[in-house]
């Protein structure tokens, strides 16, 4: 099962990067249909196809995610679009 593992470094306090991860989080239900529920300082998220979590550490966001096989071929793109929501949201 193809994954996305990517790493952004952040110099928020915890609640504030939680706010942004949260806005992430309403992109990725409305353009992908993904629905996440926090558990600590992680948001877990998931859908037929798709599942995994973005982690909100001291000075990191981790989005960590495992792709079926139907979104496979999409993996460049989705991966695109994080990257591109992180970037906006945590530089």
């Amino acid at each position: 099962m193809p994954s996305i593992d990517i790493h952004r470094p952040h110099q928020l306090p915890i609640a504030d990067a939680r706010a942004r991860v949260d806005q992430v989080a309403a992109r990725m239900n409305e353009k992908f249909g993904l629905s996440g529920q926090w558990q600590g300082d992680t948001l877990g998220f998931s859908r037929p196809g798709v599942s995994g979590s973005i982690a909100v550490e001291s000075d990191t966001i981790r989005v960590q995610a495992r792709l079926g096989m139907m979104l496979t071929p999409l993996k460049g793109v989705i991966e695109q679009e994080i990257r591109r929501k992180l970037d906006e949201l945590f530089t």
